[in-house]
């Protein structure tokens, strides 16, 4: 009988020593899209904002005569390359490579699809993170698919309308990462 107790004794406080193991895990918090949303946004608000590269085609070049960002200023005998000079307005807008305020149209062409130049915006912006996906596992984190969208709220309406045209990327595919640490969870990377 003294056995059978002691086995008795030692099997009760194995289940006890096993439930309070159990009783101490406690399970990973949920990540939710706007958790992970407004983790991946204050990532983007603490970096330095960006200038936005615009690729101006022959479209683009039309329109930003339109809008008097620039204004032509000399035509070549060939009848297809110019030169545009930079407005007062299009001065407080873009700015060129070279530092000049001077574009200088040269296309192989005269119907030359593929000729673009490209801008660079004196405002800055940070990037926005839209179209966000689900919250999958992966290992010991959590991943989400979003959209990196460049922000164009700060440019008037005809240069945003000149950034949308074919030849800019306004948007990339990424994949943020998450981890837990101390407990909750907090943004690792953004691929």
């Amino acid at each position: 009988m003294g056995y059978a107790w002691k086995m008795e004794v030692l099997g009760a406080l194995a289940i006890l020593s096993a439930g309070l193991v159990v009783a101490g895990c406690k399970p990973a918090p949920e990540l939710t899209q706007a958790e992970a949303t407004s983790m991946i946004q204050a990532n983007y608000a603490q970096s330095a904002p960006a200038n936005i590269s615009i690729v101006v085609n022959d479209l683009g070049m039309r329109e930003g005569i339109t809008a008097k960002y620039w204004e032509g200023v000399k035509k070549y005998p060939n009848g297809y390359w110019a030169d545009f000079k930079l407005t007062p307005d299009g001065k407080k807008l873009v700015k060129l490579a070279d530092g000049s305020d001077v574009i200088q149209w040269r296309p192989d062409g005269p119907n030359d699809p593929h000729y673009a130049i490209t801008l660079t915006t004196i405002a800055a912006s940070h990037s926005k993170a839209v179209n966000i996906g689900d919250v999958e596992n992966n290992g010991n984190g959590k991943t989400i698919a979003f959209s990196e969208d460049v922000n164009l709220d700060a440019l008037p309406d005809a240069l945003q309308g000149i950034a949308h045209n074919p030849g800019n990327t306004l948007s990339t595919r990424r994949d943020a990462n998450f981890v837990l640490a101390n407990g909750a969870w907090k943004l690792d990377s953004i691929n």
